[in-house]
């Protein structure tokens, strides 16, 4: 099936919705709300179709020309919504993050998305790139694995520049960082050591840098956030949600290299006590570099699941939990319960499985207290969200009717 025109809907996670003339739905990417568009069908599902819009017959107010050369149908698949003005997008992003909650976790959210401080353009400090039969970097396009070669990234921050004007023979994707002043490196199939920018190395490739007053060294092998924003952002979002004083008890889950666990730790000062579990080891060994001012901060060289979770948490803790887009791991959620913290503050980079955790947490009886979201991936669907739960019996309206807490 090819060549039709569709009207826009409404958008949804992967493309706006729109039907097909047998009934079917179909997701359009490079389309807003409201537009009629002459789509390219992708994949074909018995249920559904994937599309894109190869023509605006009929164009949204808010619809603009990329300023990525790159983007667009049949080309890069890095970026979702560079047709989408600022407005658009930001409207696009609460109205996907609104449904998501309700239908999967019973969440009535009706907040606002909040803007990263500086532009998109250039925000970008990690990239991960894939490499072409000659060698060449690039990002993989939409459902394929073709490469879309680039002559640079529009979101990438600009010192990353260098990396795409020669080859790379024999790699299979190249990651490049630049974080912080430090000089920019690659790190190329995941590899121990990092390199320059042209290839050649090794290069120490440890990063240094200051987030909310607070100083971290970055290893080339260990995570962290991809916009130059997010860790200053996150960093005041989670404290103010964890609501800490003195002599508090904290638990840091997927604790990377101790981005939360380094200012919780000076809240609660030498009479309290931080956890934090990660199980990269090269994470590890950064998370004990950045927590060395802190001696009352301990960081565990393990996997974040039942048995380590009733091992570190005690009754009236405050737990922390950043996990990878998979959400929390199978069992996490009852053991958190059995643990009974007083708080869990959580973050995540993924509207769906935060839902489908946020769900099994109230239904035992946990309270949301607070979720916002921060607009920490420009010109993509992704948000980036922190939710704070109290665990005390759900709150009951003046009818006597449990209810699930609407915040903003």
């Amino acid at each position: 099936m090819s060549d039709l025109e569709l009207d826009i809907e409404r958008p949804a996670p992967g493309g706006g919705v729109a039907h097909a003339p047998d009934g079917r739905v179909v997701f359009v990417r490079h389309a807003l709300v409201g537009e009629r568009v002459g789509v390219r069908v992708l994949d074909e599902a018995s249920r559904f179709l994937r599309a894109e819009a190869v023509t605006v017959v009929r164009a949204a107010a808010g619809r603009v020309a990329p300023p990525c050369p790159h983007a667009g149908a049949g080309r890069c698949g890095g970026c979702d919504l560079q047709h989408a003005d600022a407005t658009s997008e930001r409207a696009w992003k609460e109205a996907v993050l609104a449904e998501q909650l309700a239908r999967i976790g019973g969440i009535d959210w009706r907040g606002t998305l909040r803007p990263a401080p500086s532009p998109a353009e250039g925000s970008r400090t990690r990239l991960r790139c894939a490499v072409d039969g000659d060698g060449r970097l690039g990002l993989r396009r939409s459902r394929s694995h073709e490469v879309e070669v680039l002559e640079r990234c529009w979101l990438a921050d600009p010192r990353l520049a260098p990396a795409f004007a020669h080859p790379w023979p024999g790699a299979r994707e190249v990651e490049l960082r630049a974080i912080g002043e430090d000089e920019p490196v690659a790190v190329v199939d995941g590899a121990a050591h990092a390199v320059g920018l042209d290839g050649r190395g090794p290069r120490d490739g440890v990063a240094r840098v200051r987030v909310a007053g607070y100083d971290f060294r970055v290893s080339p092998r260990s995570f962290w956030q991809s916009h130059r924003d997010a860790p200053t952002v996150l960093v005041e979002a989670v404290v103010r949600a964890a609501g800490l004083a003195l002599g508090e008890r904290v638990v840091d889950l997927y604790a990377g290299v101790g981005l939360f666990s380094v200012p919780l730790a000076e809240i609660v000062g030498d009479r309290g006590r931080v956890h934090a579990l990660e199980v990269s080891s090269s994470a590890v060994a950064d998370a004990w570099a950045n927590v060395a001012r802190t001696p009352w901060a301990e960081v565990h060289a393990r996997a974040v699941d039942p048995a380590s979770v009733a091992r570190v948490i005690e009754p009236g803790s405050v737990v922390v939990c950043d996990p990878p887009r998979t959400g929390l791991a199978r069992g996490v959620v009852e053991a958190l319960v059995r643990a009974r913290p007083r708080r869990v503050v959580y973050v995540s980079c993924d509207a769906a499985t935060l839902a489908r955790d946020l769900k099994k947490l109230l239904a035992e009886g946990f309270t949301l207290v607070g979720l916002d979201a921060y607009d920490l991936f420009p010109e993509t669907e992704h948000v980036e969200l922190v939710a704070s739960l109290d665990a005390v019996a759900a709150r009951v309206d003046s009818a006597g009717e449990a209810r699930t807490s609407r915040t903003s």
